[in-house]
C-alpha cells in the first residue's frame, strides 16, 4: 500500500491501547517504569559498590540518592513517550510517519537526560549511538540501501581491537583509551547501565581502562613495564625423578598422561625466548598457553555466573537441569573466544619480535587485527558494534586535544536524545530491524505495554509495522475511536 503522509487516527487508537485517557495512560506507563527501573538500578549499583570497596559513608548517604537518581531518568524516558505521543497528535490532528516514534521521543529523551547524573550520560550516550547506528544499518539493508557483509563483525572486531591494541601500546599511561567492555554487555540491562563502573578518569589510561587492558592482556605487554635484574636471569631448570631409575614402573593407564605432562613441562621449560620478550618467567611457549588458560577460565565463569539467577527457578522443580549449566555450549563459546584473543595476541607479538629482532609498537597493529579473528567462536554485533563506537570516541577526542575537531558542548544529551528517538522509530514503525534485547528492554520498562499499540494502523506507511505481531489488533471501546478499526464489534449502549 502506498505510504500516507499522515492517518487520522487518535492516540488511543494507536498508542495507549489498554486505556482510553491520555492522563491515565501516562501514569500507568509511569508507574510500571518507576518499579522496573528501581529493580534494575538497586542491585546495579549494590553490586557497584561492592566491587569498588565503598566505606560504610556511601552506603548510608550517597547509594540510595544514587539509585533514585537513575531511576528517575529511566521512568521519565519511559513515562515522557506517551505524553509527548499524546500532544503531537493533538497539536498536528493525526499522526506522520515520524511523528509516532521519532518525533514523540526525541524531547522525551532530551528531558529525561537531564535528570541523569553528569558522570553517566557519555556512557550512556555511547550505548545508545551503538544501538542507534546499528539500528540505521539494518534499516538500509532492509531498503536495499546497502548490502551486509559476510562475518562483518567479526572484520569490525578486527579493525577495531587492532586500533585499540596499538594505541594501548604507544600512548602506555598518557593515552585516553575507553573502557573494555565485557560481554555481559550483550544483556540488555547490563548494556545500558554497567557502563558507569567503567567510567574513565580525568587521568586517561590510569583508570579502569588501563587496569581492563592490563588485566586481560597482562603487563608483559607494557611498554613502560620494567623488568628487574634478578628476573633476566634463567631460572633453574626443576630436576624430574626418572621412574625407571628409581626402579618404579608407572601404571600403563597412566603412562601415556604422564608422557604428555613431561613433554608440556618440557616445552614450557625448555622453550625459546627472545631476548626482546618482557615476559621473563615463561618462554615465548608457555607465555601464550598460560594466557589462553587464564582468560579461558575468566569466560567459562564468566557464563556460568551470568546463567546463575535463571538455573535458581530449578533447584527444586527440575534439578536435573542444573549440570547443563556448567555444560553449556556459551559457556566454553565466550571461554574459547577470551582465551584464544589473549593467546593470538601473545603469540603474533612474541613471533614478530623473533622476526624483527626488536620490539615494535607496530606490531599491536598486526598482532590486534589478527586476535580479532577469536571473534569466531563467539560472535557478537553488540561488542563489536560499542568497541568500535568507543574508539571512534577517542579519536574524536583526540583531535579536539590536537585541535583537529572542534569540541560542541552538550553534544552528550543532543546525541543521547536524537538516538533514542531513533531506536523509538524502529520500535513503533519497524521493529524487525531494532536490536531484540533492546526490545525485550521496552517491553519490560513498560510492563507489556509497548507491544500493545495498534501497529496495523501503521502499516499504510510501508514500513511494515505489524509484520512481527501476527496480526494482533487491540481490543478498542467504540465510544472513543474517531474512525472504526476493522472487523471491530459495535456494542449499543
Amino acid at each position: 500500500m502506498a505510504a500516507l503522509s499522515k492517518i487520522p487516527h487518535s492516540c488511543y487508537e494507536i498508542g495507549h491501547t489498554w486505556d482510553p485517557s491520555c492522563v491515565q495512560s501516562a501514569v500507568d506507563v509511569a508507574r510500571g517504569a518507576l518499579e522496573v527501573s528501581f529493580k534494575i538500578y538497586a542491585p546495579l549499583y549494590l553490586i557497584a559498590a561492592v566491587l569498588r570497596r565503598r566505606k560504610k559513608d556511601y552506603y548510608l548517604k550517597r547509594l540510595l540518592p544514587e539509585i533514585l537518581w537513575s531511576t528517575s531518568f529511566l521512568t521519565a524516558n519511559g513515562s515522557l513517550y506517551i505524553v509527548f505521543f499524546c500532544l503531537l497528535r493533538k497539536l498536528l490532528g493525526g499522526f506522520h510517519s515520524w511523528s509516532a516514534g521519532f518525533g514523540s521521543a526525541l524531547p522525551a529523551s532530551y528531558i529525561a537526560i537531564l535528570l541523569e547524573r553528569k558522570s553517566r550520560r557519555g556512557m550512556l550516550t555511547i550505548y545508545m549511538t551503538n544501538l542507534a547506528t546499528e539500528t540505521l544499518f539494518r534499516m538500509a539493508v532492509t531498503r536495499g540501501i546497502v548490502k551486509p557483509i559476510r562475518h562483518g563483525e567479526v572484520l569490525l572486531f578486527c579493525t577495531t581491537a587492532s586500533l585499540y591494541m596499538f594505541f594501548f601500546r604507544s600512548e602506555q599511561h598518557s593515552g585516553q583509551i575507553p573502557p573494555v567492555k565485557s560481554e555481559t554487555l550483550v544483556k540488555n540491562v547490563f548494556e545500558l547501565n554497567v557502563a558507569f563502573l567503567c567510567r574513565r578518569s580525568k587521568d586517561g589510561l590510569k583508570g579502569f581502562a588501563f587496569s581492563a587492558l592490563k588485566f586481560i592482556i597482562g603487563k608483559e605487554e607494557i611498554p613502560t613495564h620494567s623488568v628487574g635484574a634478578e628476573q633476566i636471569s634463567s631460572r633453574p631448570l626443576e630436576r624430574t625423578e626418572d621412574p625407571q631409575a628409581s626402579g618404579e614402573r608407572p601404571p600403563r593407564s597412566r603412562t601415556l598422561v604422564a608422557r604428555i605432562r613431561e613433554l608440556l613441562q618440557s616445552i614450557c621449560k625448555k622453550g625459546p625466548r627472545h631476548r626482546c620478550c618482557k615476559h621473563c618467567q615463561d618462554n615465548c611457549i608457555s607465555y601464550c598457553v598460560k594466557g589462553f588458560v587464564r582468560m579461558f577460565s575468566i569466560g567459562y565463569l564468566i557464563q556460568c555466573c551470568l546463567k546463575v539467577p535463571s538455573a535458581f527457578r530449578y533447584v527444586f522443580t527440575k534439578p536435573s537441569r542444573l549440570p547443563a549449566l556448567f555444560y553449556n555450549k556459551e559457556n566454553f563459546q565466550l571461554g574459547a573466544f577470551l582465551g584464544s584473543f589473549v593467546s593470538i595476541y601473545k603469540g603474533t607479538s612474541c613471533l614478530l619480535r623473533w622476526l624483527r629482532n626488536i620490539d615494535d609498537e607496530l606490531h599491536a597493529l598486526i598482532a590486534g587485527f589478527l586476535a580479532g579473528m577469536s571473534m569466531f567462536f563467539y560472535k557478537s554485533t553488540s561488542i563489536s558494534m560499542y568497541l568500535f563506537s568507543k574508539l571512534v570516541e577517542t579519536m574524536y577526542f583526540k583531535g579536539i586535544e590536537a585541535g583537529r575537531f572542534p569540541y560542541f558542548p552538550h553534544a552528550d544529551t543532543v546525541l543521547y536524545a536524537i538516538s533514542t528517538a531513533i531506536c523509538f522509530q524502529a520500535a513503533v514503525m519497524e521493529v524487525q530491524n531494532l536490536r531484540p534485547s533492546y526490545w525485550k528492554f521496552l517491553c519490560r520498562l513498560t510492563k507489556g505495554r509497548f507491544a500493545l499499540m495498534n501497529r496495523q494502523l501503521l502499516d499504510v506507511f510501508g514500513t511494515q509495522a505489524s509484520r512481527d505481531f501476527k496480526g494482533f489488533a487491540p481490543k478498542l471501546d467504540p465510544r472513543y475511536t474517531t474512525v472504526l478499526p476493522p472487523g471491530a464489534d459495535i456494542q449499543l449502549g
